[in-house]
C-alpha cells in the first residue's frame, strides 16, 4: 500500500507541526476509525498527548491522505 499526500494535507500539517511519520502512525495503527462523507474515512490516534484525526480514502491500492486535524482529546 502507498500513501499519497494531497496539496492541503501537506499544508495541513506544516501548519500543525505534523510530521509525515505521525500521519503514517494514525494510519496503520489508529486507536478509532470512522466512516465519513464520499467514501472516506476518518483515523484517530494520541500521540505525545495529542489527538490526530486524519481523514484519507482508498484509491485502487492506494491511500491519499485528504487532510490532517489536531483535535481536543476529550
Amino acid at each position: 500500500m502507498v500513501f499519497h499526500f494531497s496539496w492541503h494535507a501537506r499544508r495541513q500539517m506544516k501548519w500543525r507541526r505534523v510530521s509525515e511519520t505521525e500521519v503514517l502512525a494514525v494510519l496503520n495503527d489508529p486507536d478509532r476509525v470512522e466512516d465519513s462523507i464520499d467514501n472516506r474515512c476518518n483515523a484517530y490516534k494520541s500521540l505525545d498527548g495529542r489527538l490526530l484525526k486524519v481523514t484519507n480514502a482508498a484509491e485502487q491500492d492506494d491511500v491519499v491522505v485528504i487532510t490532517v486535524i489536531e483535535k481536543e482529546e476529550v
